[in-house]
């Protein structure tokens, strides 16, 4: 399946070195591309392209600006009527993510989960390890998973909903709300639902504990576009804070940040000569929405 959305982690120094983790311990997995760009205000900014289970990642090496947090983390769902080694392979996965790591929520039985754990990986990323109930409706291996917390606390609902309403080919899947007396999240907040957006499965919670966390940089959306109207589209309907607006880069009202792209520039970047990619990044690094036509004409030295 062709991905329109792709999650993308900023890291300092280590892209390169976290694909390759992840790519070792998920199964079906693989880089599928790496580059360096040159003269970015981060200098040299190592991308990697990767695929985990089938779920493409994008990273890049951009220095210590920005962290990824657990405001997004990464579900996987190990179903046992899909696979009848799901909780032995759930906890040797446990196993590698531990390496370095930090459970946020330790691996046991939950009300919801006969098995469930949170952890956050030695490079800051979050994933959310789950024994699914067997007879629900199929989700992807992975789900990518918002946590609204802070001053977004209680607004799940409204822009799962939001994203729905940008977004084609949407529909919400399950919905489970706060009853009363489950302080300090307010009855009925979003206690979790998931959604899909351009056929792809996203979830979002509420939370009102204290977290010393919020959306940020340090885990954005990829939305690849082919035409400048689309990106004309997306960037209208998803821009809410035009001090974050930086190539291609935007935020939502939300706080969560997105990168508009033409699909056209994957190809000039993957394929082009050095020379190519170095004029592209200079064309793109003082735009703040991209313009395919520049891009294509600085591809071509135009």
């Amino acid at each position: 399946m062709e991905h329109k959305i792709t999650p993308h982690l900023w890291f300092d120094k280590e892209a390169k070195e976290a694909a390759a983790f992840y790519t070792g311990m998920f199964p079906k997995s693989r880089v599928t591309n790496t580059q360096t760009i040159h003269d970015t205000p981060s200098g040299d900014c190592d991308i990697v392209s990767f695929e985990l289970s089938g779920q493409p990642f994008m990273a890049i090496s951009a220095g210590p600006l920005f962290k990824p947090n657990p405001s997004i983390s990464f579900f996987v769902n190990f179903d046992p009527l899909r696979d009848p080694k799901a909780k032995e392979n759930l906890n040797l996965l446990w196993a590698k993510l531990s390496n370095g790591g930090e459970a946020l929520m330790p691996l046991q039985k939950y009300p919801f989960s006969d098995w469930y754990g949170w952890i956050k990986d030695k490079y800051g990323i979050s994933w959310q390890l789950i024994l699914t109930k067997p007879g629900g409706e199929e989700r992807p291996f992975i789900v990518p998973s918002l946590l609204f917390v802070g001053e977004v606390c209680g607004k799940s609902e409204e822009a799962t909903d939001f994203y729905m309403s940008v977004f084609k080919n949407s529909k919400r899947g399950t919905l489970a709300r706060y009853g009363a007396g489950m302080a300090p999240d307010k009855e009925g907040t979003l206690m979790f639902t998931d959604f899909m957006i351009e056929n792809q499965w996203f979830s979002a919670m509420d939370s009102a504990h204290e977290h010393k966390f919020a959306f940020n940089e340090g885990i954005s959306f990829i939305v690849k576009c082919e035409t400048q109207k689309e990106i004309d589209y997306y960037w209208e309907k998803l821009s809410a804070d035009p001090e974050s607006e930086q190539c291609g880069w935007l935020k939502d009202k939300f706080g969560v940040s997105w990168q508009i792209v033409p699909s056209a520039m994957d190809d000039m970047m993957a394929h082009g000569t050095q020379e190519q990619i170095d004029r592209i990044v200079q064309a793109f690094l003082p735009m703040k929405k991209f313009d395919i036509a520049t891009l294509e004409r600085a591809y071509k030295g135009k």
